[in-house]
Parts: C-alpha cells; sequence; structure tokens
C-alpha cells in the first residue's frame, strides 16, 4: 500500500474513533438529561399542587408542611389563570419579581414588577415543557416551567467538554505536525547536501577523464564528447540543486521565456520522438529565478508529462501574465492519462505516486522549490481523465510594461 494511503487510512480511523467517543458522550449525556428532566417536571408538579392545597385546606400544621415541600421545589416556575395573569413565581430573578402580593394588590401594582420580564420567562417556558393543569376554586389554572440551572448546564457540558477536547487535539496535531515537518526537513537537508557531496568526486574525474580521451585520441571537435560534456556539466547542475537545499538560495532577474526555452530545447532530445513538445506565450515577462532550481522545477513536471503520456502525444508549455496581479504564469500540458479532481492536492504529497517504482518525491520537490524559494505556487490547474493535465506555476512579476493578460 502507498505510504500516503496507508496514513490517511489511519488519519480517517482515528477520525472515525474520535466520532464514536464524542456520539457516545452525547448519547450519555442526553440519556442523564432525560432522567433529570423527568424528575423536575415531578418536583413541577408536586410544588403545582402545593398551590393547590395551599389555597384549599385551613391546617396550620399540614400548611407548614406543604409550604416546605413546595419551597423545597428547585425548578423555575409561573402560574398563570386562564386570563393570563399571573399568580405565582418560584425561582426567577428577585429583582424583578415582585410578586407576593394578592392577586387585587398585584393587579394595582404593576409598576413594582417588571411585566416584560415575566413575559418573556413565560414565553421562554412555553417553549420548553407543557403546562401543569390545575382546578383551583373552581377556576383553571397553569403552571409552567423551565429547567433548573443545573440540567442547563448539564445540557451544555458535553458540547464544552468536546470543543475543550477537539481545541486541545488541534493544539497538540498542529505542534505535532509542526515537529514532524521540521524532522522532515533536516532529512531532505541533509539527503540532499550528502548526496551533492558524494556527486562532487565522481564529477570531477568524469571532467578530468573527457579532458583525457579528447587529448589522446585528438576527439576535440567530436559531437559525442560534446554530448558527453553537456551530461557531466547536467550533472554539476544537479550537485548544485542538491546544495541549495536548505539555504535560501539567491534570486535574479531573468527572461521567463528563455529560461523555459532553453531547458526544453535541452529535454525534448532526451526522450522519445513520439511526443512533440511546444512553447508558446510572451516573451517580455522577467520573473525572479534561480537557474538551477528553476530548471529542477521543470525537468519534473515535463519528467511527469512524459510519464503520463502513454506512446503518442504532446507536451505545450505555455507563458503569460496579470499586469493587475503582477503575476507570471507558466501552464505545462500534457495529452496524457490525467488525474482525478480528488487527488488534485494529494499529488504533491510526499510518498504519492502511480508508478510502481516511483518514489513520489518529484512534486512534492517540485512544490516546496516554487513556494519555498521562489515565493510562487504551484497547483493542478485542470485535469481530465484520458485528455490530460495541467500544472500551473504562478511567479512574482518583475516587469509589468506589456503582459499578456491570462
Amino acid at each position: 500500500m502507498n505510504p500516503y494511503q496507508q496514513k490517511k487510512r489511519w488519519k480517517y480511523s482515528l477520525l472515525t474513533f474520535a466520532v464514536v467517543i464524542a456520539s457516545g458522550s452525547l448519547f450519555y449525556t442526553s440519556y442523564l438529561v432525560k432522567k433529570i428532566a423527568q424528575s423536575e417536571r415531578t418536583r413541577a408538579q408536586v410544588w403545582a399542587m402545593s398551590i393547590k392545597m395551599v389555597t384549599s385546606s385551613d391546617d396550620n400544621d399540614f400548611l407548614s408542611y406543604v409550604l416546605a415541600v413546595r419551597d423545597s421545589s428547585i425548578v423555575p416556575a409561573i402560574v398563570i389563570d386562564e386570563k393570563g395573569d399571573f399568580k405565582f413565581t418560584r425561582g426567577l430573578d428577585t429583582t424583578k419579581t415582585f410578586i407576593k402580593l394578592s392577586p387585587e394588590e398585584l393587579k394595582e401594582s404593576k409598576q413594582k414588577y417588571d411585566l416584560d420580564y415575566f413575559k418573556d420567562e413565560l414565553a421562554y417556558m412555553k417553549k420548553q415543557h407543557e403546562p401543569i393543569r390545575l382546578t383551583i376554586l373552581n377556576e383553571p389554572w397553569l403552571v409552567y416551567y423551565k429547567d433548573s440551572a443545573l440540567l442547563t448546564q448539564l445540557k451544555m457540558f458535553p458540547y464544552i467538554q468536546l470543543s475543550v477536547i477537539a481545541i486541545f487535539l488541534m493544539m497538540a496535531y498542529t505542534a505535532f505536525s509542526s515537529s514532524r515537518k521540521s524532522e522532515q526537513n533536516q532529512v531532505w537537508v541533509g539527503l540532499a547536501k550528502e548526496t551533492a557531496h558524494q556527486l562532487g568526486t565522481p564529477i570531477s574525474s568524469l571532467m578530468a577523464w573527457i579532458e583525457l580521451i579528447k587529448d589522446k585520441f585528438n576527439a576535440e571537435n567530436d559531437p559525442l564528447m560534446a554530448e558527453m560534456e553537456n551530461d557531466v556539466r547536467r550533472l554539476e547542475i544537479v550537485a548544485d540543486r542538491f546544495s541549495k537545499i536548505g539555504s535560501k538560495p539567491k534570486l535574479e532577474e531573468h527572461l521567463v521565456y528563455d529560461v523555459v526555452k532553453e531547458f526544453v530545447d535541452y529535454f525534448k532530445v532526451r526522450v522519445s520522438n513520439k511526443i512533440s513538445f511546444e512553447l508558446t506565450g510572451s516573451t517580455e515577462l522577467y520573473a525572479g529565478l534561480n537557474i538551477p532550481l528553476f530548471d529542477w522545477v521543470l525537468e519534473n513536471l515535463l519528467k511527469n508529462a512524459v510519464n503520463a503520456i502513454d506512446g503518442t502525444g504532446s507536451i505545450k508549455v505555455d507563458i503569460s501574465g496579470n499586469r493587475l496581479k503582477k503575476q507570471v504564469y507558466i501552464d505545462v500540458t500534457d495529452t496524457g492519462k490525467g488525474i482525478p479532481r480528488s487527488k488534485f492536492d494529494t499529488v504533491f504529497q510526499p510518498g504519492y505516486t502511480t508508478r510502481k517504482r516511483g518514489w513520489g518525491l518529484g512534486l512534492s520537490l517540485t512544490k516546496r522549490m516554487v513556494q519555498n524559494y521562489h515565493n510562487g505556487q504551484i497547483f493542478v490547474r485542470d485535469s481530465e481523465l484520458g485528455k490530460g493535465t495541467t500544472f500551473r506555476i504562478v511567479l512574482k512579476s518583475v516587469n509589468h510594461d506589456n503582459p499578456t493578460t491570462a
């Protein structure tokens, strides 16, 4: 299995496990909330019945007991008659609930309590629970109540708990990811510099051997020797590329078209003649480039395009720009097998490859060199299975006089 796919499967497994834990927590909390809600309704019913007992009994001892039971209820409640007039309240804001007067006194003293507060509380209670109906002195009364502060807190607790856990996990993941990227960068840099060091000695030897062959066989103007020298110089460039990884390369202003054309001309003679190359677009756009590293970017994209083409095909490189955004666009289009839309981002992940012998590092390195070293962007602009793919490089434009608007 592809290492990236394996890592992705682990992520999905952990996410599924987290969802199961969260669902279990919510389910259990919901179960507790229902039990407490049933208990609170029972308390509200006891409180409602106590009101009926208070209004219909003359036994002082019994009334004292009933009042004690009533006052033990912690459920906020409001009692109204069929006309909607307030009769009693329980567990509301004491600074707004001056409602211990008789009904007659209450009607004359509305300014002594906050009527809007009662109406808001009553509307809220009506949304929460069905009322408890009583008949007192042959008059129907309605007892409305709402969840206690304890029950409300219990309802909110799992969401607060899960939010805290989620924030902690995000922080832990960010720290872990940052640490892992740092380790990866150290591995990249160490491997690259060691590769450059190892290549140095054989490259120097090859250059010396070429000079000896020229002298011994009088092959100064032999075209084969010229090609060998080109390849040795190419090896020098590769070693130079690896040596630059890990350090901030110096960017210089270059005409983008000329840089791209020089590399395409070098590359196309080294692949099958069944694949045609075309370079189009603006010839007047400048950008800050590090030639060895940018050639590496082009090489990886063109190799990727060649590998995507099965047999005969074509590769087109188009250069354009946007004057308003001050950007240069380099589009590399092939007529290969294409990339599924779901893999547009995945192709840049280390280890992702569709080739049996591939390492899955080419496009990952390419993205690193474009973003980290050239302050640009690279992404899959478009792709269709069976028809081809277009990769786009976005660079900052240095010259903005005559760019073509894309």
